[in-house]
């Protein structure tokens, strides 16, 4: 066998063609990578090869095939096939010869394109700031796709003595291989065969990108033993030799075998850096325990999207083939482009199609992109949704946040990718729903008022109004959590103990108290001024006992949102504008605690300071704070409209940061311990001393889950200011809490992953851009031309003497 793959290299390189070959390959590989912009590693911005690899195949589709193309079609044409037979080879020895040769042509071919990582090692911010793991991943990946194509070329060479028709069916298999199934499989009539799996694409985008699963890697085995196989058949049927097919097919049955094991049972390496490939335990138990079939539908595609965009929805294709593996193919997912859509409809069905999507809750954004000649604009569609029979989830694939670049913004939504799908899965996936349960009674927020929030949470909880007066005990136990919005009037001893012994079972509680009576509309109907003062909801002691206690003051902020004020009458109408209300934080969370990790401001209303209290056994978490440009005012205090006509001083500002919003965990003490009953209660509830292990949050603000209502009565997005038509982060901090406080799994820590953010120095790339281009356009070519001039001196000189 060694006899042949040396006589094959050394036949190939000897002729021009293969160096003309090579040379084509890269000078178009070059060209796709570093100067047409559509495929630009340049433009688009990342330290990454993700290029190279998406753009291979399609190229080695041309090259595998050139270099097959002759190994044995020649061998028939010229009859020297039959002197190979005279030698004491068999014809497996033949065959894997002429394939392993063809592979090594493969990687000569491979060699030169190792410039493009050093060009991207040093564009990169900092230098070297590029995953080499997942690099040589991706190579491997590249390595056995090679493998396989060239498996398909040794085929077609030995069905045809004309390499050209050769040629012609190796490109056409290689074609079909990788591309055909998927499309075979979008038939309506083929969709439920699963057709897709037996193609390239579905094996080669996992292996690509750094991860190799051994399912894949069984694949592409049995696919070049396949071919491999095939190949040694029409040998023997060429030579009339068909008492030898019995051990052929005894070869057959061993690939079969090998495949359906490899499908069966595997193993995933992440060669990644992060291991950002690795899912989680807690996904792939929920993945695992699916049995209904799972369908995503993403809306993020279209051949022109911005560089981030790309990246975005490379990594949300990626987490979703991730995803997959586990699910025990319950899991299907379709990338659609609704843009292109639309451009084929009237304008009547475009408006009706944009409304059926944003009724869905996928709602297009106008996105500004910056280019070398300023900015553009791009529609882009940033959701996902996830279906489960007549169940239906939206995910945001985009996470925003105030003070952050584009990059950090983007980083941020692909580190929340895996938490963001599986949890969608698992509440449409899901038979019943964790009952929250919203307290009245005591002048709360109402419906109204808590809309939105009662809204968003419908679609994997239960919600329910509690009045803790007259509900049964027993139906309180129910509830996995229990939000106290915004009470005005105090409660009474005995709903404080049904609220401190479902504590002690176990149940949660999410506070969001105002300590201070003070109210914006209040102020503007008294003539821009409104004593603020303290209220007596009969909840200090009680929260004391837990471990915190909500004070008696406000905070103002300089960093605040705005609200409409009047600033004069012009030709007899009043001028409304937007100024800064200081007692309106704009709160950005710092922790890196998964309920609040990466969350874009939270717009609070006259906030209160927290202490934290020393209580044995209770862990405390701040989740929450102020800015460090932050003033205390103890209640009461006259608020003024007027203030806002006084610029603050930000030194008489800086102070330490106020906690607003903290996390307690563990077993509490009852409040009610060596205490006697309340009068009036009628139940027999049994009074526990200490809690199961449980927790609780407390914010001190009652209006943080409120959504603003419009002029008619229509309740607007929670989080969303229409005076400054700006969207804060209160939606998700609602829903992060509501996962954390009823899901025990742990699901929510998977927002605490962490990817690093890899990019190219873009000062760097546009003083520099046409050297990087040159270099990895000429360096490649440079290094075959001066191995093509090596070895015809090398050969020259041996056959001289």
């Amino acid at each position: 066998m060694y006899s042949i793959l040396k006589k094959e290299i050394t036949s190939y390189l000897s002729s021009l063609v293969a160096y003309v070959t090579i040379g084509v390959f890269l000078l178009v590989l070059g060209l796709f990578l570093w100067v047409f912009p559509d495929s630009s590693i340049l433009d688009y911005g990342y330290a990454s090869l993700d290029s190279l690899f998406s753009t291979a195949p399609y190229l080695f589709m041309f090259l595998i095939p050139a270099i097959t193309m002759r190994s044995l079609a020649e061998e028939r044409k010229e009859g020297t096939f039959e002197l190979l037979l005279t030698r004491p080879l068999t014809d497996v020895q033949i065959v894997l010869g002429k394939f392993f040769a063809c592979l090594l042509l493969v990687l000569f071919a491979l060699i030169p394109t190792l410039v493009y990582y050093y060009s991207v090692y040093q564009l990169g911010t900092p230098q070297g700031n590029i995953d080499t793991g997942a690099v040589i991943g991706s190579y491997i990946g590249l390595f056995l796709l090679g493998s396989g194509f060239a498996a398909i070329g040794l085929f077609a060479s030995s069905v045809s003595k004309n390499q050209i028709i050769a040629f012609t069916i190796a490109v056409f298999l290689s074609f079909f291989f990788y591309s055909g199934f998927d499309s075979l499989s979008t038939l309506l009539s083929l969709q439920n065969l699963g057709l897709q799996h037996l193609g390239i694409t579905e094996h080669y985008q996992s292996v690509s990108r750094g991860v190799l699963d051994t399912r894949d890697l069984g694949y592409f085995v049995c696919l070049s033993a396949f071919f491999i196989w095939v190949t040694l058949l029409v040998i023997k049927i060429q030579r009339q030799k068909t008492a030898d097919i019995k051990g052929l097919l005894r070869g057959l049955a061993v690939i079969i075998l090998v495949g359906l094991i490899a499908s069966m049972t595997f193993t995933r390496f992440d060669f990644t850096t992060e291991k950002r490939y690795t899912i989680s335990k807690i996904s792939r138990g929920i993945l695992d325990s699916l049995t209904k079939p799972i369908k995503v539908t993403v809306y993020l595609n279209g051949d022109n999207l911005p560089g981030g965009m790309k990246r975005l929805q490379s990594e949300t294709r990626d987490m979703l083939l991730d995803l997959k593996s586990y699910s025990n193919s319950h899991l299907e997912f379709e990338f659609v482009d609704p843009l292109e859509q639309i451009k084929k409809l009237s304008p009547d069905q475009q408006k009706q199609m944009y409304d059926s999507l944003d009724a869905q809750g996928i709602k297009a954004q106008n996105l500004s992109v910056k280019t070398d000649n300023g900015l553009s604009q791009k529609i882009i569609f940033p959701e996902a949704l996830v279906q489960a029979g007549d169940k239906s989830l939206v995910v945001n694939l985009i996470l925003t946040r105030i003070g952050l670049s584009d990059a950090e913004q983007l980083n941020n939504s692909i580190e929340n990718l895996e938490y963001a799908f599986t949890s969608a899965i698992k509440k449409v996936a899901s038979g019943g729903k964790p009952r929250i349960g919203f307290t009245e009674g005591h002048s709360e927020l109402t419906d109204l008022q808590l809309n939105d929030a009662m809204k968003t949470l419908s679609d994997g909880f239960e919600i329910d109004r509690v009045d803790l007066k007259t509900i049964p005990f027993a139906m309180l136990e129910k509830l996995k959590l229990l939000v106290i919005p915004k009470p005005d009037k105090p409660f009474t001893e005995l709903e404080k103990f049904k609220l401190d012994q479902f504590v002690m079972r176990g149940g949660r509680v999410l506070w969001t108290i105002d300590q201070v009576s003070a109210e914006l509309d209040s102020l503007r109907g008294h003539g821009g001024e409104q004593l603020s003062f303290p209220k007596q909801l009969n909840l200090d002691d009680q929260l004391f006992v837990y471990g915190v206690r909500i004070n008696y003051d406000l905070i103002a902020d300089v960093s605040a949102a705005q609200i409409p004020l009047s600033t004069g009458n012009v030709g007899g109408q009043s001028q409304i504008q937007n100024v800064p209300w200081l007692f309106y934080p704009v709160i950005m969370p710092l922790s890196k605690h998964p309920v609040v990790k990466n969350l874009d401001g939270i717009k609070m209303e006259f906030v209160s300071t927290i202490d934290t209290l020393a209580v044995k056994g209770i862990k405390k978490t701040i989740l929450l704070t102020s800015s460090p440009y932050n003033k205390k005012f103890n209640a009461p205090y006259l608020l003024s409209l007027q203030a806002v006509e006084q610029e603050p001083d930000p030194k008489a500002f800086l102070n330490p940061p106020k906690t607003v919003g903290v996390l307690l965990e563990g077993k509490f003490k009852s409040d009610f311990l060596n205490r006697p009953l309340p009068e009036g209660l009628t139940e027999k509830i049994e009074s526990l001393p200490e809690s199961k292990p449980t927790k609780m949050i407390v914010i001190s603000d009652g209006d943080v889950f409120k959504n603003q209502v419009a002029s008619d009565g229509s309740p607007y997005p929670l989080g969303y200011d229409h005076y400054t038509q700006q969207s804060y982060g209160n939606k998700n901090l609602l829903l992060n809490i509501a996962d954390y406080m009823t899901d025990d799994s742990g699901l929510i820590a998977l927002r605490t992953k962490e990817i690093q953010i890899r990019l190219l120095d873009r000062a760097l790339v546009r003083s520099q851009k046409l050297y990087w281009q040159v270099i990895n356009n000429v360096i490649p070519l440079a290094f075959v031309l001066i191995f093509a001039i090596f070895q015809h001196y090398i050969r020259k000189r041996k056959y001289a003497h």
